[in-house]
Parts: C-alpha cells; structure tokens; sequence
C-alpha cells in the first residue's frame, strides 16, 4: 500500500520541506528523494562515520537510504540520497494514545543512543515519525547533529510541546485531548497543559519538572535572555538523564480504553447470531479471493475482525475508526502479537483532517493520503446515514473515490441496531431503504454480487466502480 506523500510545488520540493535549511525533501517521476545541503556535511558524516546510521536502521528505528547520483543535485546541495518510501502517511493527531507513547519512546530511544555515539537530535517533532503496521519508525535523516561539550538539548520543549503535553493530557484529562495537536502543529502549548491538568499531576515528579516548572520557567524567562543562556550548558551525563527522566515519565502515562458502545460491538451483545458473524465473513472472505486485493482500505473497522481476513489473504490492510476504545485495543493487539500487514488509525470519517499547515499544503488532507484497491464499508453506512445525515448519494461518491472495488453492508432500517440509532428521534429518512441504497450506489458501481446475512436482516455487496 504505497500512499507516498508525493505532493509538490513548482520546483518539485514537498510543500512540508522549507523549515530546515540542512536540506529538503523532493519528488522526481513519483520518487522520494532528499538533497543534504553542504551547511549539513559534517553532521551527515558524522551519522555515517560514527555507526549512527547503521545501529538506528538495523534496529529499524530510523528509515534507511541509499544515495544516488541522479536526479542532479541544486547548488547547495552536498548529496542526493533516497529512502525508501513508507506507505502511509499518518498524523499524530490520527493516532491512538499508545501509537503517541510509542512515537515519543522511539524519539527518547534515538536521542540516547545518538549522545553514545557523539550526535544528538535537534529535531523531535512529532511528525517526524510514521507507522509501519504496529511500529514507529523516525523518517528525517537530517534531525541530527553532532554534540558539542556542554550544548543543551534543543528539541526538550518541542518534546515536550509535541509528546509529553498530549499524552498527559490524555492520560489525565480526556483522550479527545489528543486531537489539540491538529489544532497546535507546533506542539500544545505547555502552559496551555499545566493550567488544564489536575492539580494531582503536581505530585508526579516527572510532570512537575517537564511541564508545569518547564512552562513555568517559559513565562519567567520568555524575555530574559541571559538567563536562557547561563541555562545553555549541561553536560552529557546531565543530557542523559533528562533522556532517562523523560523516558520514565511517558512509561507511567496510561490510558485504559473503557468498554464502550462499539469498542465492544464485536465482543459483546449485538445482532450477530454465530450463524450471521460466520455468513458475513465468508462473504467477505470470499470477495477477497475474487478481487485480490494488494490494499484493503477498511472504514469503521472496528478491532479489526475484518481487517484480519483482509490481511490473512495477503493485503495491506489501513483501518480506520473513529471510537478512540476500538483503534486503541486493535493496535495494542498488533502490538503484542508483532503483527504485520495492518495499520490502526483514529478517523472520523464525517470530520476528516483537511489540509493544515503554511497554505494549507504542510499536512496533507485525509482523504488525499488514503485509498486501496478494495475499500471495505461494513456495518458503517447506517452509522453515517441515521446518525450523521449523511445522505447515500455522497457515501457511494467518496467510496468510489477511495478505491475500485467496494464490499458494502446495508442495515436496514428495522434492524436491532439502526433502530437503536432511532430510538427517540423524530426525524424521518424516507430515503434509507435498500432501493434507495442500490440506486444511488448504482451511479457510481457495477454491482457484482449481493449476499445476505444469514439469520438477519442484513445484505452485503460487492462492487466495482464504474469506467470513467
């Protein structure tokens, strides 16, 4: 499932690629390449020379490269390298709470094996890290630097501001915090956290010292220079510890996904007899042997049954669920298991992430980053149509957007579970029934075959879309 970032602007450098002046990242003929500019030389030497480069790629922390001597190289340009492209490009704010843990462990764990090998990162952004199925991986090559004796680490508060101010946050407050870093792409702002958080977080020693001292000595400092720089020198013992404090504080942030409504939909009561779970997943199982799909897509996956059958016939399977409970479990499943093939993603499908950043180009839109040879929409039209208006006409348009082949499942009004979705409601959907469905899918999709479920009220579809 190759979705590359491969956006550009005229002179084919990433529109995300202008902040750091040791080099860029650029598209030629739909490959990824970044030019290291000659203000980088020492450093980039010094990741190679020291041993650096290949401890972090063996342990696949850090993404590898190789270098090439084409496309030509611009006039600052020390060399040409390119690394090897990760499929998905996903956002901190798309990830569940242990996805942020494990991104902000992996920048600790590169910051403390960088110091053993005389470098250290000058970046610890967020959104250097992306998701290859249950695992992080750092991607900007460039983010680190050579150490000099007595030099601060210059990525603390982006450390903070990105990692431990959300996960906090989170752990302490509400998980729906963890979207705020949608709202701050330079990171939460720390006394923003520290006004926010229970009073309680006073009494862990890693929060009081990491964030509220730290946003406390922001505003007592923000203008008194001297003081900032009396403060610029620490010694690498001290550069450790702080790695090693920091890394004890996010071990013991935790957040327990709750049994919620559809986190459990699978596990617990619902209207899926045996007889209707085993009928529905052979139908699925066997429209994927008819299309073989080399990428599934699945919307409202749920923990990830189907998932699973997609990526156990072969496929790259993205899953996308907007229940923070259900995208948490999933990937802490994968996790534990080491599992392949499948990536979770916390998405709400009505509200998207659009396009973010400096002219709307740095953080790609959702829907522009997404899509698969097969998209699968199981027990999710109801869910969108009942409870968020969303009429059948634009569910059918943005599916055939996300890819050619569709398994679909239509609830029908007088089941169980659409109409707890009614209960109480007086609003009416003349339109929600399987002629309407058909009709309005028909305008986008060859219908292929069509199964119900058995002992259920339930049909799924498979479909192709239409030519052009």
């Amino acid at each position: 499932m190759n979705h590359a970032d491969t956006s550009v602007v005229s002179d084919g450098r990433h529109p995300a690629s202008f902040r750091d002046r040791s080099g860029f990242v650029f598209h030629r003929q739909g490959r990824l390449y970044r030019q290291v500019n000659e203000s980088y030389r020492s450093h980039f030497d010094q990741l190679l020379s020291s041993g650096l480069y290949a401890e972090l790629t063996a342990a696949g922390l850090l993404v590898e490269h190789r270098e090439v001597m084409e496309p030509p190289a611009g006039p600052q340009a020390y060399k040409i390298i390119a690394p090897r492209s990760i499929p998905v490009v996903s956002y901190p704010y798309e990830w569940c709470f242990s996805q942020l843990k494990d991104a902000a462990l992996l920048t600790l764990d590169l910051q403390r094996r960088a110091l053993r090998h005389g470098m250290m990162l000058k970046d610890a952004s967020a959104y250097n890290v992306l998701f290859e199925d249950a695992a992080p991986v750092f991607i900007d090559t460039l983010s680190f630097e050579t150490y000099a004796a007595g030099q601060p680490w210059v990525a603390y508060r982006q450390f903070c501001q990105h990692f431990l101010a959300p996960l906090a946050l989170m752990s302490q407050c509400d998980i729906r915090l963890g979207q705020w870093s949608r709202l701050y792409l330079d990171g939460v702002p720390l006394d923003l956290a520290a006004r926010l958080l229970p009073r309680r977080t006073f009494w862990r020693p890693g929060l009081l010292l990491h964030l509220h001292l730290h946003a406390r000595q922001q505003r007592r400092h923000a203008a008194d220079r001297a003081t900032r720089r009396r403060a610029a020198h620490i010694s690498r013992a001290g550069l450790q510890g702080i790695v090693e404090n920091l890394t004890g504080t996010i071990q013991h942030l935790h957040w327990r996904p709750g049994g919620t409504e559809w986190a459990d939909y699978y596990e617990s009561n619902n209207n899926y007899t045996d007889q209707a779970a085993q009928s529905k997943s052979a139908f699925v199982a066997e429209c994927l042997t008819r299309i073989r799909p080399a990428t599934v897509l699945d919307l409202g996956a749920n923990t990830g049954r189907f998932s699973r059958i997609a990526r156990d016939h072969g496929a790259q399977v993205l899953s996308l669920d907007v229940d923070p409970s259900a995208t948490e479990r999933l990937y802490l499943n994968l996790r534990a298991e080491q599992s392949k093939g499948i990536l979770p993603l916390n998405v709400d499908l009505t509200n998207p992430a659009g396009g973010l950043g400096w002219d709307h180009q740095e953080r790609r839109p959702l829907l522009e980053r997404i899509g698969a040879e097969l998209v699968m929409a199981l027990a999710l039209v109801h869910h969108l149509a009942l409870t968020n208006h969303v009429p059948l006409e634009k569910l059918a348009a943005t599916f055939a957007r996300l890819g050619p082949a569709l398994v679909v499942e239509f609830v029908p009004a007088a089941d169980s579970q659409a109409q707890l979705l009614l209960a109480g409601r007086a609003e009416k959907f003349p339109d929600y029934t399987e002629e309407h469905f058909v009709a309005a899918f028909a305008r986008h999709y060859d219908l292929l075959a069509t199964r119900p479920i058995a002992d259920s009220l339930r049909t799924l579809h498979l479909m192709r879309r239409k030519s052009p």
